[in-house]
């Protein structure tokens, strides 16, 4: 183009340069865009715009800016689209405050009149956000203005609102674009509502709603499909799984890597391994491959029955098929490890992790200190945690939870004591389970007094005891024969509708049969019974 006498118009320039970017070669558009510059090819708003979307793309909005500047130097006027591209680059870069203001101030200082786009893309930060009530609000000042919003701003804010669970203001909004906008929904929108219904495991309404999109003629896509095999198989029901695959093939969508991993998943949470590996193998046969999530599901499977030469198999399987173990594969591995009592190979694991650039999260430090704790390592989880100085970590209630019931079930009250004193020190409030822990520590140590002390401390604070605490409180009272508040505790637990666990309902008998409580206590008791025990011996009549 550039050899050619006369050399083409910028019209030309521009169609390739679009042709770029439609390839998404972002880089090579922004050089092209670049080289139209430097011979002095008179370059327009299309131009511009075109290579400001290729900065947005890139995350580089700070660089679309600066091309903005290059707007009025070249006395280019910028329009709504200029602005909707950068609006859209902010949002790309989850700087929905810059992208806020900037929307605020076209409006206020008349610098142009907002489009559809311009509102969806606002409207699409806010939802990326969870702001789900100013995304309505822009809906509505959309009406008032006289932008008469599309199909792709009302699927926008019900898909919103279907993740975040509010399924009602989903429909609602759905009925007012259908009925009140007679704005026609496409698979995108009966997608979105399906997930939230699926979500909630309101399977009568997911049929309905795949019923009237067959009425309408809209046919659901893979990803419809995907998320109707997902849902089902994080319930258990594989073989409905299977159903759906098998009427996605008669309708001529071909199940895809996410839909067969779903799949597979659901039978590995199964235990169900041969069926998992006949899924597996069939989509190799497809000439889909793997990717890590669908080993860290047959990872997962193995470990939790204790199959842990086939577990390591697989591990060793990622890293030959040249793809990289995530956070999830290695915390999915030690845990598997630990559960298995091979403390070592999983402390190595650990080490190969951190080695390997996998930076360990909060549930990798977890599994860690739960292994070493149950595997009676506590002087190895005690320095481990020392190790995480003024991390985040070093204030997590969850680790203090798990050292203050290791140390506790370990035999070790004082550092149990002293990790519970640690909390308050570093201003971290105690949950259920921490009380819990210490409930149980105390009570181990034969002081009952304390233990009611807690008991008292978590009404006090704010955290209600739970069935497990008035159990440990109970156990702890008639093991350590202090019998003064026993009957106290059953009308509490009567009252808030708890039931006794069988340990502490054996206790209880044991210790009016030994004539240590009244038999007058029995009646109460009996309104304790779980469920399943109700028939059983001593509690049939």
């Amino acid at each position: 183009m550039l050899l050619r006498t006369p050399i083409p118009s910028v019209v030309k320039f521009n169609q390739l340069l679009n042709s770029v970017t439609k390839m998404k070669h972002f880089s090579h558009a922004i050089h092209l865009f670049n080289h139209m510059c430097a011979i002095g090819l008179p370059v327009d708003e299309y131009t511009v715009n075109s290579a400001i979307k290729c900065c947005c793309q890139l995350r580089r909005t700070t660089d679309g800016f600066a091309l903005f500047g290059l707007c009025f130097r070249r006395s280019i006027v910028p329009n709504v689209h200029t602005y909707s591209i950068l609006l859209d680059g902010l949002v790309l870069e989850d700087k929905i405050h810059e992208a806020e203001r900037l929307f605020k101030k076209l409006i206020k200082l008349k610098i142009c009149e907002p489009d559809v786009v311009m509102y969806s893309t606002m409207i699409k930060g806010l939802c990326k956000f969870g702001d789900n009530v100013t995304a309505l609000s822009l809906l509505r000042m959309m009406d008032e203005r006289g932008c008469k919003p599309n199909a792709v701003t009302y699927n926008t804010i019900i898909d919103s609102l279907c993740k975040d669970q509010l399924i009602d203001d989903a429909f609602k909004l759905f009925k007012e674009m259908v009925f009140q906008k007679h704005i026609q929904p496409d698979v995108i929108t009966y997608t979105s509502l399906i997930s939230g219904l699926c979500k909630l495991s309101q399977w009568d309404e997911v049929y309905k709603l795949l019923k009237e999109m067959d009425d309408y003629r809209i046919s659901p896509d893979v990803h419809t499909f995907t998320i109707l095999v997902d849902s089902l198989c994080k319930e258990g029901k594989t073989e409905d799984a299977e159903s759906v695959i098998n009427i996605m093939v008669e309708k001529g969508k071909e199940p895809n890597i996410m839909t067969y991993s779903s799949l597979i998943d659901g039978y590995c949470l199964r235990g169900e391994m041969t069926k998992a590996m006949t899924v597996f193998d069939a989509m190799v046969i497809k000439g889909i491959l793997p990717d890590v999530f669908t080993y860290n599901s047959f990872l997962n499977g193995y470990c939790k029955k204790l199959m842990i030469d086939e577990a390591l198999q697989m591990f060793y399987e990622i890293t030959r098929k040249g793809m990289k173990p995530d956070t999830v594969t290695y915390n999915t591995m030690i845990q598997g490890l630990f559960t298995a009592k091979q403390c070592g190979a999983a402390r190595k694991l650990f080490d190969e992790m951190r080695a390997q650039g996998q930076i360990p999260n909060e549930c990798t430090y977890r599994i860690i200190l739960h292994g070493l704790y149950n595997n009676h390592e506590v002087e190895d989880a005690l320095s481990l945690f020392k190790l995480m100085g003024n991390s985040k970590l070093n204030s997590d209630v969850e680790v203090y939870n798990i050292l203050i019931d290791g140390a506790s079930k370990c035999g070790m009250h004082e550092i149990a004591r002293n990790l519970f004193q640690d909390l308050a020190v570093k201003g971290v409030q105690p949950t259920v389970r921490t009380y819990n822990a210490m409930i149980r520590a105390v009570c181990r140590e034969g002081l009952p007094s304390d233990a009611q002390q807690l008991f008292l401390q978590m009404k006090e604070s704010g955290c209600p005891p739970d069935n497990v605490t008035y159990c440990l409180l109970l156990q702890g009272y008639l093991k350590n024969n202090h019998y003064v508040d026993v009957e106290m505790l059953l009308l509490e637990m009567d009252g808030r509708g708890y039931s006794l666990d069988v340990s502490t309902l054996s206790l209880l008998i044991d210790k009016i049969a030994a004539g240590l409580l009244r038999n007058t206590l029995l009646n109460l008791i009996r309104k304790l019974v779980p469920k399943e025990l109700v028939g059983g011996p001593g509690f049939s009549a």
